[in-house]
């Protein structure tokens, strides 16, 4: 049940207010949103605001204006993270039994531990097993994190763009970080516990994101949530194969709007992008019948010079 006490569908979109939204996010939050207003849902706008010193002045304000410019809308107001931290200590406490400290640094994990890919180094359990005394001992010197136990096997789920997918959460990453050494709550807890509260039934985001919903799952499980289901869009990349990032300041939405962009234009070309058949202009609403995520691809999208 979300916060509104309804069941039906429901999406979101979750920008993180420490740099400018580029198209690949604008083609994230476009498809998020078709897929919600298909299903007649409800769709909530997430600032994920919770890493404070990150976090860009004024940032969220011109995210959200940027998305409004495109034609998107939300549902209420948007949800800042950053207000919500009660929430989250009081999951960490529903997980005590589950949890542990840990007086780690990255750069002792890391040298502990085999090189990983994308996810890092993996944790290696150094101190899973610490005694009271040496967890005493350690506190003197060091604020801990706190991480979830996690036990070693597949973990298997549905992916609507992607197909079946499966994570070795253990294998991956380890025992993974609730709350950091400096108080700051981690990505994983926070969007767990406000995808459950918010009654989050739909979440569609990157494919780079797409490991992290194991050890998401992991926590729906132990916090009693109704889990949601998973789509994971390929990532929009550079002619060259490398994802776009924040410091793509020619593909960033404020960007194009100050060199006077058509955002009926934008709109179409990422659909076009994402496997529908769109005008060379429309707006977000001119989609919603013909939108499916079977249109989808499993690929990257290559995305070339701009003609605007």
């Amino acid at each position: 049940m979300n916060e509104r006490g309804r069941f039906n569908e429901r999406g979101r979109f979750a920008p993180s207010p420490t740099g400018e939204l580029h198209l690949g996010n604008a083609r994230t939050a476009l498809l998020s949103w078709l897929w919600a207003r298909q299903a007649d849902g409800e769709y909530v706008m997430r600032v994920e605001d919770i890493d404070l010193p990150r976090v860009r002045a004024g940032m969220a304000e011109r995210q959200l204006d940027e998305l409004a410019w495109l034609g998107l809308d939300w549902d209420g107001p948007p949800i800042f993270q950053s207000r919500r931290t009660d929430l989250y200590e009081d999951a960490l406490r529903k997980l005590r039994g589950h949890v542990y400290e840990c007086f780690c640094s990255r750069t002792e994990i890391a040298a502990a531990s085999a090189p990983q890919g994308d996810e890092g180094p993996r944790y290696p359990g150094t101190c899973a097993s610490l005694t009271r005394a040496q967890r005493d001992e350690r506190r003197r010197t060091r604020a801990p994190s706190l991480r979830l136990r996690v036990s070693p096997g597949p973990l298997s789920f549905h992916d609507e763009i992607l197909g079946e997918q499966t994570f070795d959460t253990q294998q991956l990453v380890g025992d993974f970080v609730l709350r950091r050494g400096d108080g700051i709550f981690a990505y994983q807890l926070a969007v767990v516990v406000d995808d459950g509260a918010m009654g989050i039934t739909q979440v569609l985001r990157g494919a780079d994101l797409v490991s992290s919903t194991a050890r998401q799952i992991l926590l729906h499980r132990l916090l009693g949530h109704r889990e949601p289901r998973w789509a994971h869009a390929p990532l929009v990349v550079t002619p060259g194969g490398e994802r776009l990032s924040k410091r793509d300041r020619p593909l960033s939405l404020s960007a194009l709007r100050a060199r006077g962009a058509d955002p009926r234009r934008i709109v179409a070309d990422l659909a076009h992008l994402s496997g529908m058949t769109a005008p060379d202009r429309c707006d977000p609403r001119q989609l919603i019948g013909s939108f499916s995520l079977s249109k989808v691809g499993k690929a990257p999208v290559p995305i070339g010079p701009l003609p605007y």
